[in-house]
């Protein structure tokens, strides 16, 4: 039998509703972001799952929904916590309203910045430095518990989860750059013992 692996993104941080870059920041989920994390803890209830393991960053925003969703789903399955799967740095941006910095830069820059695969901001990290640590974790920890059958859930964030994505879909440079995943919104991968992904669901409301 397929084992379940799920990636989440956080819920709405405060800096997210404030549209500020916030990389390493460690900043709190908002009133929004905790009640996108108690429904995606509902939604993943509804599979009636048990998950032998969690995985999420060192950043509170992250620590926070996995709490949510754990308590909801009313089970307590080891954590792993690891600055390995925090999100991308954003360097000299963090902080920052993005659209002061599309004024200051242009859109066309700051595009570049956000969703570029191998352009770091300023003193930050692109998608590429992300994968660079977020990979070996996912194939060191989490890719070896999957082909056992070990249901995992991780809960982390957009750009350190995209790079998973990326490896697990084979998907292209160009390709992942047009994902975009969303707060509080678990992607479900049924992974068959050659760690490969057999189905994929995306629990939308």
């Amino acid at each position: 039998m397929a084992a379940k692996l799920v990636l989440l993104r956080h819920g709405q941080s405060q800096w997210n509703l404030e549209n500020k870059f916030t990389g390493w920041v460690d900043v709190d989920l908002s009133p929004a972001g905790e009640a996108e994390a108690k429904k995606a803890g509902q939604s993943l209830a509804a599979m009636n799952v048990k998950w032998d393991l969690a995985h999420t960053s060192r950043l509170k925003r992250a620590q926070e929904t996995l709490k949510i969703v754990l308590g909801v789903l009313k089970q307590n399955p080891p954590v792993s916590i690891d600055s390995a799967l925090n999100e991308r740095h954003y360097g000299d941006l963090q902080g920052l309203n993005k659209d002061e910095m599309r004024k200051k830069y242009g859109d066309d820059q700051v595009h570049i910045w956000r969703r570029s695969f191998d352009v770091p901001p300023p003193n930050g990290e692109c998608l590429a430095d992300t994968a660079k640590r977020s990979l070996p974790y996912f194939r060191e920890y989490i890719l070896p518990e999957l082909k056992k059958g070990k249901n995992v859930l991780v809960v982390a964030h957009g750009n350190s989860l995209r790079s998973i994505v990326m490896e697990i879909e084979g998907l292209t440079k160009e390709q992942i750059l047009q994902l975009n995943l969303d707060t509080g919104v678990p992607y479900v991968y049924e992974i068959g013992a050659d760690g490969k992904v057999v189905q994929k669901q995306v629990l939308t409301a």
